[in-house]
């Protein structure tokens, strides 16, 4: 990932992911180090705060609380539809971890003065649950070794630490996880967790769109904002999560525009000039975009969300953000009529089910 040009994305359990354990590579096992005193995160006095700072801390703040929520409700989906997402699940330690140095320019000093960032990776997020969540991982905590080896510090820790904490949950059951936290270093043992390696991000734009690109999904700010309930997110997400499952993006050889949207999207200062019109994207035609409807809907089930409510939001969603306004979902996804016919059947195929007590199976 390029720290460069990102918003501090928190990537949710993917093989790119920084903390992901997505690697198939084998590593072999590395001489215990012994692991660090404990050290503050913040070692530099805070900077002189412009108006200029004081508007990146918030637009921050914002968007980390929007990046959490969707980690949140995403848990359930990536983790109890593990065995639906077939040969795209992985195992994976459940959490994500950032430092300053995964914003830029003046979002450095944000990121210092907002979230206590320094040199040092902290946990962002904890993935609701997973083994990192049951084993008592917690967000702010400072990571200082994994399995004896001391993780490293500074601009590139990210990419050094992934490409230790990968192999090492990719070729064992748990991980020994030595963290900093109240003044004190404590050491985890964190189960790995087998879920879909799909990386979950918020988008820095307010058009009412989520994308997917086979690998990722994406939800913009303004989606979040129009669906409002974490159960409407949860039918937006596990949409474009069986998109991904369904391997659509390659069958619509859209996979690279629909990538670059993404990318451009997770950016500090996004090129929203992009988004005019329909910004290269197809619309998805409508087979496709119901054997979606059909896989997401017994995700969400299986996640414990409920489906009573998935034909009310995507009614409402045409009938505000209708096809004609252009890079919409539903100019993206406009057979809505068709969709809808699919949703009733489904949500009164897993009614039955569950009725019945049988397995939520698609």
């Amino acid at each position: 990932m390029n720290k460069t040009n990102k918003f501090g994305t928190l990537s949710l359990v993917v093989a790119s992911a920084l903390l992901s354990a997505c690697s198939s590579f084998q590593s072999k096992p590395a001489a215990p180090e012994p692991a660090p005193a404990v050290v503050s995160s913040v070692t530099e006095a805070p900077p002189e705060v412009t108006a200029k700072m004081a508007a990146a801390r918030a637009q921050l703040s914002q968007m980390v609380a929007l990046q959490d929520r969707l980690y949140r409700i995403a848990g359930p989906l990536l983790i109890n539809n593990a065995d639906l997402c077939r040969s795209q699940a992985r195992n994976l330690l459940g959490f994500t971890a950032k430092n300053k140095y995964s914003y830029t320019g003046e979002f450095v000093d944000a990121a210092q003065a907002v979230l206590n960032y320094g040199d040092r990776l902290e946990v962002a997020s904890v993935l609701s649950g997973s083994g990192a969540a049951r084993a008592g991982l917690r967000k702010g905590d400072a990571l200082i070794a994994a399995n004896g080896k001391v993780l490293p510090i500074g601009a590139n820790a990210e990419t050094q630490a992934a490409a230790i904490l990968g192999p090492l949950a990719s070729s064992s059951q748990s991980l020994d996880l030595t963290v900093a936290r109240g003044g004190s270093n404590q050491q985890l043992k964190v189960p790995v967790t087998r879920a879909c390696a799909f990386k979950i991000d918020i988008g820095n734009s307010d058009n009412v769109n989520a994308y997917s690109d086979g690998q990722r999904v994406l939800i913009t700010r303004g989606m979040v904002n129009f669906a409002q309930s974490d159960e409407a997110i949860a039918y937006v997400l596990a949409k474009d999560i069986a998109h991904n499952v369904l391997g659509h993006a390659a069958v619509t050889k859209q996979a690279y525009t629909v990538g670059s949207i993404i990318d451009n999207l997770v950016a500090v200062r996004p090129d929203l000039s992009m988004l005019i019109g329909t910004a290269g994207v197809k619309p998805m035609p409508q087979d496709l975009d119901s054997a979606a409807d059909y896989l997401s809907l017994y995700m969400v089930a299986r996640a414990g969300y409920s489906v009573e409510g998935a034909h009310a939001f995507w009614q409402r969603l045409a009938a505000q953000y209708p096809a004609t306004v252009l890079n919409g979902y539903v100019a993206n996804h406009p057979a809505t009529s068709y969709r809808l016919t699919v949703i009733d059947k489904t949500v009164a195929d897993i009614r039955s089910k569950q009725a019945g007590k049988r397995p939520l199976v698609p």
